[in-house]
């Protein structure tokens, strides 16, 4: 592989909406979906880069929806980590159909069905050529999935926190209702903080922006785009 060829980023932490798993009615788990974001990390896997990925749960779970309706705030994030769970595994299943090894790792011990979170084994996998899914958010409640991907990336010495979405970029403005939003193609950590951008959590953008790893925001379902963010293509938005 010629320099001009070679991967910008060595090691990513892919960070996924438990929506790029649902159906098209907005809930559960669609395997063809699973098969499609698999396919697109074995695209990452096959430049040679090392992937690790932290998924939500807004496909199975809502822990906003049970705190509305008066539920304990600590048991309905408790219920998000388990969500967290469910998605690993099923794309664990998914890229291992495609020849790709991975493990799934977690905060919140199941010992039957995952191994526990251990940084420098988690580590270990990825130099060893496998895929690593973390799941289980932080372990703690109170924390998005966001946190646990700026979290996971820092910890495991990440070079980037790819934000796949369905959106090609952050905008100034929603641009499903504004279709002469302005895209962003590169910001700052404290233009996302002063603007209230919304891209990810503040915990989220503070953990990355207090670690100097940056973070692209891009559409998954676009073609090319992940690898093309990989190689260090102008794709999506970047924030450093």
């Amino acid at each position: 592989m010629t320099e001009n060829h070679r991967p910008k980023y060595r090691r990513v932490l892919l960070k996924l909406s438990g929506e790029a798993l649902a159906s098209d009615q907005g809930f559960g788990i669609d395997p063809n979906k699973a098969a499609a974001i698999a396919a697109r990390v074995k695209e990452v896997k096959d430049l040679g880069v090392e992937a690790a990925l932290v998924i939500g749960a807004g496909n199975i779970w809502r822990g906003s929806d049970g705190i509305a309706h008066g539920m304990d705030r600590t048991t309905a994030d408790q219920m998000g980590m388990l969500g967290t769970l469910m998605n690993a595994l099923v794309l664990r299943d998914a890229l291992e159909r495609l020849g790709v090894p991975t493990r799934v790792q977690t905060a919140v011990r199941v010992d039957a069905v995952a191994e526990p979170y251990i940084r420098l084994r988690a580590i270990r996998h990825l130099e060893k050529g496998r895929v690593v899914i973390f799941a289980g958010g932080t372990g703690n409640p109170y924390f998005t999935t966001d946190s646990a991907a700026a979290l996971r990336g820092a910890e495991i010495n990440a070079d980037v926190v790819i934000k796949a979405t369905k959106v090609d970029g952050v905008y100034r403005s929603d641009p499903k209702r504004d279709p002469n939003a302005e895209r962003f193609r590169h910001l700052h950590f404290m233009d996302v903080v002063n603007m209230q951008l919304g891209v990810m959590d503040m915990t989220a953008i503070t953990l990355c922006m207090d670690n100097t790893l940056p973070i692209v925001v891009l559409d998954m379902w676009q073609p090319g785009s992940l690898t093309g963010a990989v190689m260090g293509e102008e794709v999506g938005t970047l924030i450093d």
